[in-house]
């Protein structure tokens, strides 16, 4: 009998077929002492164990590329950390097995990490997967994870470790739901890139039976438990009926009246420029320079370095807009070189804007990278500052980009409430704002965006940032100046058209749903999107201002 269950769809498609389940196991060691003179050679165990893992993480990401990169290059950092190595040394130098040891050094910092602030404890999954790999290496056993299969299958998991999520074969998985995870956390941002349908944030999920026949609708986050039939047709045609629009739907974004939105694309990098191009992309919304810092968080990155990964995605582009956001440090990306290390709440301390105001050295080679990256090409570069609360910040990021000669836009994001009750303030700075929806909703409602129990408060449909969206739009309209979104958000094609209709000028997606929003807005007229925006700040839920948007568009 057909049963219907409801998670968070966070990437579009649908998949049928058998539930298979992410293989599992105890990898805590035993604990048990060891004698002193064998510390040395336990201790260089673990040394090896550690450097392995991380090489395995960079060949992953080596492989994958793109996005999935950077994720897997944070998580060998993570692995190698030098305070962790420390505590490992200690913990066997009085006594513990390296395995016993990894285990214990890596529980004392997940327990700093969950209670470190709602940004770092989104972190613990990837730290938990780390540990895991390196115990594994230690006892010789083989580390849990994706299921050996012949034939295709949708995968069932707790969560999804980002070095799993990357190299999945969309061949065999066709979809895959998780019971933790939130719609911005590693793996959905993964699974978009991939194009591979998911759900996250489906408690219960990992009872359905191993074969059981499900299909997964990535775009309503809804799984339909031994469908019908009936239900695998509709499913199946609604499917081809998507797939077919997508191919005829080329060229600029626009509503079908010819209202120009620019669909413009969320980048890590040079890896990311291909897909990019190939998905249509107007330029890039969001270029995120952070994951070029990463890749040493004791040193800066040298001035020529940053040159050249920014000329490689700016020549993309001819006569296209990039946006690229300086360094956005903090929080769940620290940096020695940046970060303090002992802040009680680092999501709500020293991040962002305020880290490079702080250290104005690195964010004058920054801009000056930029400047020279840019001479001679014939882009539109737009560099706007994460975590922007009011003017003086505005002022200070603008004053810093005139000072390093930078012939470009200078923007702010919209990431905190403040910013966006006091947007007409801030744009007396700026040129533009952009809409960071993710940090917007978790500032907004206190809600971490990596734990999959308050998902429900991380929703881009809820009114209340709704509200924040149409004010900060209207403020820009005011100004004379543009408003675009870079978060998530604007990969839903259903929620870009209520975008649209609250006033924001461009919108900025992972590659893969570009085609998607795309082929939504040429469905319908400016005025239905404004109807649309209208009747969901109305509603008084997340779920209502959908329904009531839908229902607009489908003239019911």
């Amino acid at each position: 009998m057909q049963t219907t269950l409801r998670g968070v769809g966070v990437s579009h498609g649908v998949a049928i077929g058998e539930v298979r389940h992410m293989g599992t196991a105890v990898l805590e060691p035993p604990a048990k002492q060891i004698p002193a003179e064998e510390a040395e050679r336990e201790q260089g165990r673990a040394r090896q164990a550690v450097e392995a893992v991380a090489a395995d993480l960079i060949a992953r990401g080596n492989l994958a590329g793109g996005e999935a990169q950077h994720v897997l290059e944070a998580q060998a950092m993570m692995a190698q950390d030098p305070e962790l190595m420390a505590d490992v040394d200690r913990r066997i130098a009085v006594g513990s097995t390296a395995e016993r040891g990894v285990y214990d050094a890596f529980a004392s910092y997940r327990a700093l990490l969950a209670g470190a602030g709602e940004y770092l404890a989104g972190r613990v999954a990837d730290l938990d997967d780390v540990r895991n790999r390196i115990v594994a290496r230690l006892l010789g056993v083989p580390m849990p994870g994706v299921p050996d299969s012949d034939e295709p299958y949708v995968l069932i998991a707790r969560d999804l470790a980002p070095a799993d999520t990357a190299l999945l074969d969309p061949t065999l998985v066709l979809g895959f739901v998780t019971e933790e995870g939130g719609p911005t956390s590693h793996s959905a941002i993964l699974a978009r890139a991939l194009g591979v349908p998911a759900i996250v944030a489906l408690p219960g999920a990992g009872e359905l039976a191993e074969g059981t026949l499900i299909a997964v609708d990535g775009s309503t986050g809804e799984i339909f438990v031994e469908p019908s039939d009936e239900k695998r047709a509709e499913l199946e045609s609604s499917a081809a009926a998507r797939k077919a629009a997508l191919s005829a739907s080329t060229g600029p974004g626009a509503t079908s009246d010819g209202h120009k939105v620019p669909l413009l694309a969320n980048v890590g990098g040079p890896a990311d420029v291909p897909a990019a191009v190939a998905a249509g992309a107007e330029g890039v919304g969001l270029f995120r320079t952070e994951f070029l810092f990463l890749d040493d968080s004791k040193h800066a990155p040298s001035e020529e370095k940053q040159i050249a990964a920014y000329r490689a995605v700016l020549e993309a582009f001819p006569e296209g807009r990039v946006v690229v956001r300086v360094l956005d440090a903090g929080a769940d990306k620290p940096l020695e070189f940046l970060t303090p290390a002992d802040e009680p709440n680092p999501a709500l301390g020293v991040r962002g804007l305020r880290s490079l105001l702080d250290h104005p050295d690195v964010l004058q080679t920054q801009l000056t990278a930029l400047a020279k990256a840019a001479e001679g090409l014939p882009v539109y570069l737009e560099v706007m500052a994460p975590m922007v609360a009011d003017r003086a910040d505005a002022k200070a990021f603008a004053d810093a980009c005139r000072t390093a000669g930078l012939q470009a836009k200078f923007g702010a994001m919209v990431e905190i409430p403040s910013a966006a009750l006091r947007a007409r303030s801030v744009l007396q700075e700026v040129e533009f704002l952009s809409l960071g929806t993710n940090d917007l909703a978790q500032y907004t409602f206190a809600a971490d965006r990596q734990v999959g129990a308050v998902s429900r408060l991380q929703d881009p449909w809820q009114p209340a940032l709704l509200d924040l969206v149409a004010m900060s739009a209207d403020a820009a309209k005011a100004e004379g100046k543009s408003c675009g979104v870079c978060g998530e958000a604007a990969s839903d094609p259903l929620l870009a058209c209520v975008l649209t209709g609250l006033g924001v000028t461009s919108l900025s997606m992972g590659a893969a749903s570009i085609p998607y929003v795309r082929s939504t807005l040429a469905k319908y007229t400016l005025a239905q999107c404004e109807r649309a925006a209208a009747a969901a700040r109305a509603a008084d839920s997340a779920e209502e201002a959908r329904v009531a948007a839908q229902a607009v568009l489908s003239g019911e």
